[in-house]
């Protein structure tokens, strides 16, 4: 029997390797251009939101607090935030006017924030001055109640600066920091801080003997001469205790020692007290002892 041979027409399946490709292909570029071209779309819009939001006169700033100011004047203020012209309340920056208030040297801190669309708040805390510090070669200084000096001394800037005025120590200097620290600075930080800090006028500072004070409104009128100041001498501690014998003791010298004026009071030791006295009329002085 004769066989016819027969062409195989099984077709073989077309490659669809490439096709396939070209569509993940495609289906890949196409999903990422969708997030692309919708972030291009949000920003076009925050650019023109923000363009509108901060050339909009609805939100220039209308109203501006000033909250704790007592010795800086409000347009100091003002000019160190450059608001003293109109501005939007969306385009100024906080923490860069925040900085530029407190350059202020009366000002110890700042704190900006908005409220609603066309109010400013600026809360400022001012510096609490303490005393005047003289020191020679320097310009005086003016300490707050920490004892850290923040401005210099300017008698024509600071005439409403009523302050006792502190010589004898010693100013310390780190990392270009100047600072005054030690015994006898903190034994004047404790004296100023004390119930007679407003009757003190001058602080003198010595390592051996400690305070020396002159100070007003303790004693009579007629037991200090009116030429002279009265020093009195305090040591280290316990002032408000040797001010208050310091009282007793005029008022000793009032009621028994007649004629007498103070010249000076030496309480370094409150066992054993030296009191400078002199008649009203003359000079020199005669010592009392344990009065």
């Amino acid at each position: 029997m004769n066989e016819k041979y027969l062409p195989n027409r099984r077709k073989e399946p077309a490659n669809p390797t490439a096709p396939e490709k070209t569509a993940k292909k495609s289906s890949f570029f196409s999903s990422l251009l969708k997030p692309v071209l919708l972030i291009c779309v949000f920003s076009v819009f925050a650019v023109f939101a923000h363009d509108m939001v901060v050339q909009s006169p609805f939100f220039t700033i209308r109203q501006i607090n000033i909250q704790g100011e007592h010795r800086v004047k409000k347009e100091e203020i003002l000019a160190l935030a450059d608001l003293l012209g109109p501005a939007n309340i969306f385009q100024v920056n906080l923490p860069v006017m925040e900085k530029r208030i407190a350059s202020h040297p009366w000002i110890a801190a700042a704190t900006v924030h908005r409220s609603l669309f066309s109010t400013l708040t600026i809360s400022i805390e001012e510096q609490h001055p303490l005393a005047i510090v003289r020191i020679e070669n320097f310009p005086d200084m003016i300490i707050n109640r920490q004892g850290v000096p923040f401005k210099a001394y300017e008698p024509d800037m600071d005439q409403n600066v009523a302050l006792p005025v502190i010589t004898g120590l010693d100013l310390t200097s780190s990392d270009n920091f100047y600072h005054f620290e030690g015994p006898l600075f903190n034994a004047v930080l404790d004296l100023l801080q004390g119930k007679y800090q407003n009757n003190i006028r001058s602080i003198h500072g010595d390592e051996l003997v400690g305070v020396t004070i002159q100070a007003t409104g303790l004693f009579k009128p007629s037991l200090v001469p009116k030429t002279r100041a009265l020093p009195i001498c305090l040591g280290f501690d316990d002032y408000d205790r040797k001010l208050d014998k310091a009282r007793q003791i005029s008022q000793y010298i009032h009621a028994n020692i007649p004629g007498k004026t103070l010249c000076a009071m030496d309480l370094f030791d409150t066992e054993t007290v030296f009191v400078q006295t002199a008649p009203r009329e003359t000079l020199p002085a005669n010592i009392e002892k344990g009065v």
